[in-house]
């Protein structure tokens, strides 16, 4: 079976499985992929060497082409397919057109762009902007989160920031203080569905007063990854005060928990960071990473094509069921 990503028909010399290359990062996350054409067919056994190599190093970087929307979501297919993005339902109940810049004509679609609606670069727009993105998972406000992401550089500013860092869960699970792995067991947290990655509220959203105001799914703390069996933190997005409580602690407890959690979780040694040159495609695992992205230079355009990999539920790494609603 092969996965064209441009529907050409002749058989090309590209994407010979003796010409593909896996360099590990030194770094816990992250390796570079060369030898992969996306614009020819994937041949079968790129596939599963390919799922094995994003399942070991959790992050893979290619380089050098700006692809299409229809090739990106080609890519989608070869780890497992696509999933559309919940933040498009905001957007299309917000008003936004399909077609415009906030609703691709593609579900799985998401230009992540600091363009305002007259093409120019801006600090805030109807999206992240140019804002700095706190640490977080994608989408994990949904009930089954995307397995993975996809992010390919179309414009990027010249030493303008937007540096994206990953920070490996596994790890950061692994080496948790006794004290505080043993306090989070069997324990839940209510992901908050009103707040962008930066922290701004959604359209059509009202800051939440108590943990009684918060929408979103529960996930358990830790989870265990259906591919590896490794347990990781999972902690989603980290937002203000009532949001991303855990259901099993009181207020203040609740905030001093996820404090330490964030504190331990994203620490350097557990971190690699990225900077971008046009064409990158970054193919990420959020099973098993967090990520963060630094501030843009709001003088500068900057504008990323994403596509979100299909989902399973939610493993817990707890022996109890998850919380209920």
């Amino acid at each position: 079976m092969e996965f064209g990503c441009c529907g050409g028909v002749e058989k090309s010399m590209a994407n010979n499985l003796g010409d593909l290359e896996i360099v590990p990062n030194d770094a816990p996350v992250g390796a570079e992929v060369r030898g992969v054409d996306w614009s020819e067919p994937i041949p079968e056994g790129f596939v599963e060497v390919l799922n094995q190599a994003w399942l070991d190093h959790k992050v893979l970087l290619f380089r050098g082409r700006k692809l299409s929307d229809s090739e990106l979501l080609a890519v989608t297919e070869v780890f497992g397919g696509s999933q559309a993005a919940k933040s498009r339902e905001f957007y299309m109940k917000a008003g936004f057109a399909v077609g415009s810049d906030r609703v691709n004509k593609f579900p799985a679609i998401t230009l992540i762009s600091n363009l305002d609606d007259d093409g120019k670069p801006v600090m805030k727009n109807a999206s992240v902007g140019s804002l700095e993105l706190n640490w977080h998972t994608d989408n994990s406000y949904t009930e089954v989160p995307p397995a993975g992401t996809l992010l390919n550089a179309h414009i990027l500013p010249v030493d303008g920031g937007g540096d994206t860092s990953f920070s490996n869960q596994y790890l950061a699970y692994e080496a948790l203080p006794d004290e505080l792995q043993e306090v989070i067991q069997g324990k839940h947290q209510r992901h908050d569905i009103s707040r962008s990655t930066s922290g701004t509220l959604r359209p059509g959203f009202e800051p939440a007063v108590s943990r009684d105001d918060v929408e979103g799914p529960v996930h358990p703390l830790a989870r265990v990854h259906p591919g590896t069996g490794k347990t990781a933190l999972y902690l989603g997005r980290q937002g203000p005060w009532p949001a991303s409580y855990i259901l099993e602690l009181d207020d203040a407890e609740s905030q001093e928990v996820m404090g330490r959690l964030w504190a331990h979780s994203t620490q350097p040694q557990f971190v690699w960071t990225h900077k971008w040159t046009l064409g990158d495609l970054l193919i990420w695992d959020n099973r098993a990473v967090m990520h963060h992205r630094t501030q843009v230079d709001p003088t500068q355009a900057r504008v990323m094509h994403r596509a979100l990999i299909k989902g399973e539920p939610i493993v817990s790494a707890w022996a109890s069921p998850a919380a209920a609603e």
